[in-house]
C-alpha cells in the first residue's frame, strides 16, 4: 500500500481506539443503568456498535501489520503499483487520471483505483502511448495511456 493509504488506515485505527471505543463503553454503561436489559434498545444498539468497532479494529490491525508500504516516487517506467496514470477513452475522448493503489485504500471517487480492478489489471505493464482494452459490464472499452507519473 502507499504511505498515504497506510497513514489513513492508521489514523482510523487511532480514532477507533481512543475515541469510538471509550464512547461506546460509556454508552453501554449508561444503558445498563436503565434497568432491564432484555427490552433496552439503547443497550442492544450500543453492544452492536461495540461489536462493529472491535471487528474494524481487528481488521485494521491485521491490514497494518501485514502492510508493505511502497514509495511510488522511487519508481519509474511502465505502469505498476503506485503509478498515477492519465488515460483517454478512445471512443469519447474523455480523460481520467487514476492512481493504482491497494484494495484497502481504493476509492474510485477520489481517483484511487484498486489494483485488482479490470482497468488497473489492463494497465499494469503498459507504457505511455499504449492502447488497452478493458472488458466492462457494458462491453469492451478502449483507452490510450497519455501519461504515467510516480509521485
Amino acid at each position: 500500500m502507499t504511505r498515504a493509504g497506510f497513514t489513513a488506515l492508521d489514523e482510523e485505527l487511532k480514532v477507533l481506539k481512543s475515541v469510538e471505543r471509550p464512547a461506546v463503553i460509556r454508552a453501554i454503561a449508561e444503558a445498563r443503568e436503565h434497568g432491564d436489559l432484555s427490552e433496552n434498545a439503547e443497550y442492544h444498539a450500543a453492544r452492536e456498535k461495540q461489536s462493529f468497532i472491535e471487528g474494524r479494529i481487528k481488521e485494521l490491525e491485521g491490514m497494518l501489520s501485514l502492510a508493505d508500504v511502497i514509495d511510488p516516487s522511487k519508481l519509474s517506467g511502465a505502469v505498476k503499483f503506485g503509478a498515477t496514470v492519465t488515460i483517454v477513452d478512445e471512443d469519447t475522448d474523455e480523460e481520467r487520471t487514476y492512481q493504482i493503489v491497494g484494495e484497502a485504500e481504493a476509492d474510485i471517487e477520489r481517483g484511487l483505483l484498486n489494483i485488482r480492478s479490470p482497468i488497473a489489471r489492463a494497465l499494469i505493464g503498459k507504457d505511455e502511448g499504449d492502447s488497452v482494452e478493458v472488458k466492462t459490464p457494458g462491453g469492451t472499452k478502449s483507452y490510450e495511456i497519455l501519461t504515467i507519473r510516480y509521485v
